[in-house]
């Protein structure tokens, strides 16, 4: 299983937000890309960044943050966070990033992400972000009012290479994913979910091992606040 450490970047430093909400945020010393040398230089293989200001701007407004950790660190990065045409993907592409993770655009239309796919073999994600079973967009301040299951049925055969699932009712709240959702999701999708939201312990790194059609686990804020050591969480990457 893959273990994902997560940097979130606003204002071109580290962060972590409780739910989703911009105005309950801890910033953290560290640079985005001295974090991530530091994941670099404790054995982890890959990892995801969020482009929070891409999120609420639908810009690429860190891209050569982006660009300087996948050169300095050579760790495999996911980005997510205000991806929202073509353009914007082969930018993400061009400076290195393996995979791509499409969320408001793909859901507010499948025709885009069933074209990514198809432009982008195997480096197309789908972020489903999820509160109380319906999924939200544009930052989370927004809700799709779409159900999570039924979206994910109807783009099931697009080609996605990789499904973030996240409960924003967990997210960086340290209460542990939401394992029951992250099940029905993943015995149903065509390709490996990503568990993420609110891990907050190595023990909820050990529940998702066992589980079915789970690639990996994104642990964020558990890292920052010490509740995961890092020495103990690369064990579990493999």
């Amino acid at each position: 299983m893959k273990i994902f450490p997560a940097i979130d970047i606003k204002d071109k430093k580290c962060v972590r937000l409780v739910k989703g909400d911009f105005d309950n945020k801890t910033v953290y010393k560290n640079s985005p890309v001295d974090q991530a040398n530091s994941y670099k230089d404790h054995g982890f293989k890959n990892i995801h960044i969020v482009d929070l200001d891409g999120a609420l701007t639908g810009e690429t407004v860190n891209v050569d943050i982006i660009q300087e950790i996948v050169k300095k660190s050579c760790l495999k990065v996911e980005i997510g966070g205000g991806i929202r045409n073509f353009e914007s993907i082969q930018k993400y592409l061009d400076v290195g990033v393996e995979k791509i993770i499409l969320g408001s655009a793909a859901i507010k239309n499948k025709s885009f992400l069933k074209e990514a796919c198809q432009k982008f073999p195997q480096k197309v994600a789908l972020g489903l972000d999820t509160q109380c079973g319906k999924l939200s967009v544009f930052g989370w301040k927004e809700s799709s009012n779409k159900s999570t299951l039924e979206f994910l049925k109807e783009v099931n055969d697009y080609g996605v290479s990789r499904l973030i699932f996240t409960d924003i009712n967990r997210d960086g709240t340290k209460e542990s994913p939401n394992f029951e959702e992250t099940s029905k999701v993943a015995n149903i999708s065509n390709c490996p979910v990503i568990i993420s939201g609110g891990v907050s312990s190595i023990n909820d790194v050990k529940k998702a091992r066992n589980m079915e059609n789970i690639e990996g686990i994104i642990v964020g804020k558990a890292i920052y606040d010490g509740d995961i050591k890092l020495e103990e969480l690369v064990k579990e990457d493999a």
